[in-house]
């Protein structure tokens, strides 16, 4: 931070703006000022003004941020309707409330009591997950930033009180607590740098210029007194868009996206600025870009509703029969004075079984039966399922190969309600950065004069290594030699991975090509915007850059001999060895223009002038803008540069062309005279001039070579990805970065390979340029929707044509696209021509874009979509999905308080969804099934008893014995299943995937009690017969719940009669002593459960299925044989197009080929 060591040399005296020809030029009013105070463009802000009438009479929101679900007036409520939108909850709650009438077939506590339980463990579940989000939205929203109090005082001040029209001083890399006007910085030029990492996903630091009347206020007192008004457009959710004019001293400013700083960036290699809030809390753009936290269900549990309403109507079907049947019993049973059903006491009893009035007591009894039969619906399924998932997280947050040690950060479901959607996720949305890679840039690899350096190895390589099963081999140019050791050699230099000793240590002077060599190298030094620090108590070097990259060329240059040390506001300074004295010297460069990189040009360039009085262009950019550049006689290195351009993407990496050409004084004399009449333009026409100005100097190139750079991916993820797409899972990355990173990204991760048609749709045509320049916003909107959709068209075409076969293709869209991609006459045709690709990249994209993407795709093709991400511009994302994952990466926890499950890298994906999603899936859904086979059988002999009471509506059962069915003598074997069972253990999902002998009736309680036991027997064994996976605990709850039974019954039946009413020692004195009771018993028990298991052994044995086949392996012993291990594997794996096993069966392929011409 600023203030805590002595200054650093010449840090404020550069005036950043003059270096940079394109950034930062001259605000100028455009057509969309004209809108300001119209619809759309009507907020008003009064700067240092908090007190004034006018700024309270504004009414703005406040910035106080939530993420939680509920809030404290609307949890009781809410969660109340999340509760009895169950059906089964809300039909329990009917049979509640009748229970109280005299319909009710057992008492109302023994129906109201259990109800209550269920809801009340659910929502004291959901309150504190959502209390865990309370907490997080606490410390966000009590951080704290220094706010003008007055008289030029700054005093710190929480985030959620700040107002609109406060003016903040923001320190270096502390974030923006709201969206500022950018007023002044510690630069004398108002310059700063911002990362938006959290925003848009780029790693690229952004250069904010405020306006120049403003530039001066560099100090806290030069606040007193200070005042200004804006004007500008209402609260919205684009990113890269503001328009706005600024009223100071009776002028007025023009404000662009060039002053606006948004909340969640952060300010970065800049002292201090200070800004005028202009949006808070949810008005600011990146608020408007998320969505309020949904409530999430899974497919397991909507299916679960609907085998609910099939039950319901069976209730309702059994309940009308024996209605039937029992008007008509009742009608019937007055004859000639005589009570056939006389036990019932029709003569002194109501309206339920007067047979005058039969079919009154039919409608009645409709009502009991549709009670007395609610024990078919399970109520104890839900607050079990709950425990069960609860128990399920607890073991995810405990799985150890899942704990990221070095962050100290293990995974954590943040909510238990989608545990099994894991299981059956089709397609995962993932982010880019800080999600699959790390943040950093690696120099590890480079071609110079046709030949190429550097031995590191990439991920992707690695990969792919290890997928061969040997050692990895790297052959040279020129000599065969084993690199394996140097390959995976760790630097102790960030950003520096290369390992080549041929021009390492100064060897590179013996190269054949040194001059060019040291050209190359030169240009890496010289050619950049980064600003060396040097601490003055250690003398280091420390390099503060807008972009990764250009610190990995910068610090790969110092590495290698070329030290940059020193820049002023218009020279740089570099030490570099001398070839023809051979000792380091000293070398000045007069930095004459910066023409700087953006997405449009995709290169930069800078001009200088060296100590010989030479002008040198020097220039680097991608490839296909760069080749096209060279002049005739500088493309000596070209095609064998090529070669390595392309070796090098295949394994991942970042390539950029070098190149250079010397200037003659009269050209660079009319290109600064062009360029500077072109800055100083006001008009619209500005930004095409310059443009026009630079294309022709930057031509008639002699290259020099390329680059190599590893946009660091996470440990694992190539693995991770060849995993996922051989369990047949589709991946879409989704990332505010540019095409070209995110195509580079692409070829990283192995998501794009060589072979593959790229069906890139963007709106960079000549065509939609030459209709901006009109700057009709209609006919912009019209002409660019036809063009996206004539895109879309013609990459289904290419679909068609290659018969439907989508290995070939890769979609790549950038944001600007994707926006009229969207629309709702348009989006289905794109959701097509996406789904038909093998992989899908959508670039520049918005956050609001993310979260339409992602509903587009859930919606579309109705399976479980999971995203992942880490920064609060995939909140919208992880929302809108079925499952949102957070990366808890570096920057910020706002992916993690809106996620369902937060882990520490992506890698743990696998075994989250392979391991995790498999075992929890199937556990809850065999959970389910046998649910309602155990209160089915029970249900069942309701039935049947009451089919032989003639419908009377007598229960089988004493009322306690309802009861605690579903509680201790049925429910805990289901939920140790739905906790321990394992039908593949987690290496394996990861390698591969009542009447008596006499015929007479006996008592009510003796053949309820026996027809009781039978079911605990029955439902308790059947379970033992689906476990895979037996632990002690299932043991202990299986027999157990077989033990409670007897036990209760014995001590239940002790009981004084008037407590135990009917099962007054019904076990001791008639059941116990009664060899009837156990040979029927033993007789139900074996016959309901030979049928299953004659089934499943003859399945398993000659037709099992693939997690069976495992099984076997490990019964049988041929774990270690590995010819019928991976014909087991080859089986169970989906046919992939992505991933690295696709990129080295199409090697294989193209190998084949070769050999065969």
């Amino acid at each position: 931070m600023a203030g805590t060591k002595k200054p650093r040399r010449g840090r404020r005296r550069i005036q950043l703006s003059k270096l940079y020809t394109l950034t930062c030029t001259q605000a100028c009013f455009k057509q969309d000022h004209s809108r300001i105070g119209g619809p759309g463009y009507s907020r008003v802000v009064f700067c240092n003004e908090p007190d004034s009438p006018e700024a309270d009479s504004s009414n703005y929101s406040d910035n106080y941020v939530r993420t939680t679900k509920y809030t404290f007036t609307t949890f009781l409520p809410k969660s109340l309707f999340e509760q009895f939108r169950r059906v089964a909850n809300f039909y329990f709650l009917v049979t509640g409330i009748l229970s109280f009438t005299p319909l009710a077939p057992y008492t109302a506590s023994s129906a109201i009591v259990p109800l209550l339980f269920v809801i009340g463990a659910t929502m004291v579940k959901e309150a504190v997950e959502d209390w865990r989000r309370k907490k997080q939205d606490i410390e966000v929203n009590n951080r704290r930033v220094k706010v003008h109090k007055g008289d030029g005082n700054f005093d710190s001040k929480e985030w959620k009180t700040l107002s609109v029209g406060d003016i903040v001083k923001i320190e270096k890399n502390e974030f923006f607590p709201a969206d500022l006007v950018l007023l002044s910085s510690s630069y004398e030029d108002a310059i700063c740098y911002v990362e938006t990492m959290n925003l848009d996903g780029e790693t690229n630091l952004k250069v904010k210029q405020g306006l120049e009347v403003t530039s001066s206020l560099r100090e806290d007192y030069n606040f007193k007194g200070f005042e200004a008004f804006v004007k500008c457009e209402d609260p919205n959710a684009n990113l890269y868009s503001f328009v706005g004019t600024m009223e100071l001293k009776g002028a007025k400013y023009p404000l662009s996206p060039q002053q606006l700083l948004l909340r969640d960036s952060k300010l970065r290699n800049t002292d201090f600025i200070f800004g005028a809030v202009i949006f808070t809390g949810r008005d600011t753009k990146v608020i408007q870009n998320s969505t309020d936290h949904p409530s999430k269900r899974s497919m397991i549990e909507k299916k679960m509703d609907k085998i609910i309403y099939l039950m319901f109507f069976m209730v309702v079907l059994m309940s009308f029969i024996g209605s039937v049947v029992f008007g008509v019993t009742t009608r019937d049973d007055f004859k000639d004075g005589v009570m056939r059903r006389w036990y019932l006491k029709p003569d002194s009893s109501s309206i339920f079984f007067d047979p005058r009035r039969a079919h009154v007591a039919a409608i009645y009894h409709f009502l009991t039966a549709a009670m007395l039969y609610s024990y078919f619906i399970p109520i104890s399924l839900y607050v079990s399922i709950e425990i069960v998932k609860v128990l399920q997280s607890i073991f995810i947050n405990q799985d150890i190969y899942m704990y990221y040690e070095e962050a100290d950060k293990p995974a954590r479901a943040r909510t238990s309600n989608l545990n099994e959607e894991l299981g059956q996720v089709d397609t995962i949305l993932s982010d880019k950065t800080g999600t699959l890679t790390c943040n950093s840039m690696e120099f590890i690899k480079c071609s110079v004069a046709g030949t190429a350096y550097g031995r590191g190895v990439t991920e992707v390589e690695m990969a792919m290594g290890r997928r061969n099963g040997s050692p990895l081999v790297f052959e040279s140019n020129e000599n065969d030699v084993d690199y394996s050791k140097e390959a995976f050699f760790e630097s102790t230099v960030k950003g520096f991975n290369f390992r080549d000793e041929r021009i390492m240590n100064g060897n590179w002077v013996t190269e054949p090509h040194a001059d060019v060599i040291q050209k190359f190298f030169r240009l890496l030094a010289v050619c950049h915007t980064v600003i060396p620090e040097v601490d003055e108590e250690t003398e280091k070097i420390s390099y503060e850059a807008e972009s990764p990259d250009e610190a990995a060329f910068v610090i790969a240059a110092r590495e290698l001999g070329f030290e940059f040390y020193n820049r002023t506001q218009t020279t740089i300074s570099v030490r570099e060895l001398d070839l023809v004295t051979g000792k380091r010297v000293a070398r000045l460069y007069k930095v004459l223009n910066v023409l700087e990189f953006n997405s449009t040009r995709k290169r930069m360039s800078v001009i200088v002038e060296d100590e010989d009085g030479k002008l040198l262009l020097l220039c680097k950019g991608a490839d296909n803008v760069m080749f096209e550049r060279l002049s005739k006689k500088g493309r000596e290195f070209e095609e064998e540069t090529r070669d390595h351009v392309n070796e090098y993407a295949d394994a991942g990496l970042r390539t950029l062309i070098l190149a250079y050409r010397e200037l003659e004084e009269k050209e660079y004399k009319l290109f600064n005279e062009r360029i500077s009449e072109a800055k100083s333009l006001v008009s619209a026409e500005r930004e095409s001039l310059i443009e026009e100005v630079t294309e022709k100097i930057e031509k008639d190139l002699i290259l020099l070579g390329a680059t190599a750079v590893e946009d660091k991916l996470q440990n694992g993820v190539p693995d991770c990805i060849d995993k996922l797409a051989q369990a047949g899972i589709k991946i879409w990355v989704l990332t505010g970065d540019k095409m070209e990173t995110a195509i580079n990204i692409g070829f990283a991760c192995s998501l794009l390979r060589q072979d593959m048609k790229q069906i890139i749709i963007n709106l960079e045509t000549p065509e939609i340029h030459s209709v901006e320049k009109t700057g009709e916003k209609d006919a912009i909107a019209k002409a660019s929707k036809e063009s996206v959709l004539l895109q879309i068209i013609n990459g289904k075409s290419q679909l068609n044509y290659s018969g439907g076969n989508s290995k070939a293709f890769a979609l790549i869209i950038d944001g600007k696209s994707l926006a009229y991609a969207l629309d709702d006459d348009v989006k289905h045709i794109f959701l097509e021509l996406a789904v038909g690709c093998a992989s899908v990249i959508c670039c520049r994209s918005s956050p609001k874009q993310k979260a339409l993407v992602t509903r587009l795709v859930k919606s579309g093709n109705g399976k479980t979509t999971l995203a992942i991400g880490d920064g609060a511009n995939d909140v919208g994302m992880l929302q809108e999905a079925d499952i949102g994952v957070g990366i808890s990466g570096v920057e910020g926890m706002q992916a993690v308080m809106s996620s369902d499950i937060a882990i520490a890298q992506f890698r743990y994906l696998e075994r989250l969804l392979l391991v995790h999603g498999h075992w929890c899936y199937r556990r809850i859904s065999t959970m389910v099934c046998y649910f309602f086979y155990k209160n089915i059988t029970f249900g069942f002999t309701l039935f049947l008893y009451e089919a032989y009471t003639t419908f009377s509506a007598t229960p089988a059962y004493n009322d306690w014995f309802l009861s605690l069915y579903n509680v201790f003598f049925s429910s805990f074997p289901v939920m140790a299943l739905g906790v321990f069972d394992q039908d593949v253990s987690a290496r394996f999902c990861l390698k591969s995937q009542a009447f008596n002998h006499k015929g007479k009736t006996s008592g009510r309680e003796i053949l309820g009690g026996t027809m009781y036991t039978c079911i605990v027997w029955v439902v308790n064994l059947q379970m033992a017969l689906a476990i895979s996976y037996f632990t002690l605990i299932q043991h202990i709850v299986i027999w157990g719940s077989i033990i409670v039974w007897y036990l209760f019954i014995t001590v239940y039946g002790e009981f004084p009669a008037i407590i135990s009413t009917g099962a007054y020692r019904v076990f001791i004195e008639a059941l116990a002593p009664s060899l009837s009771y156990w040979v029927i018993t033993l007789f139900v028990v074996v016959s309901t459960l030979m049928p299953y298991f004659i089934y499943s052994a003859i399945q398993m044995r000659f037709f099992p299925m693939y997690h069976g086949m495992i099984q076997w392996l490990r019964y049988e012993g041929q774990c270690n044989d590995p010819e019928y291990c991976d014909i087991v594997r080859q089986r169970s794996i989906r046919p992939t197009t992505v991933g690295f096993t696709a990129r080295l069966e199409a090697k294989k392929r193209s190998v084949r080929r070769s050999n065969s011409a």
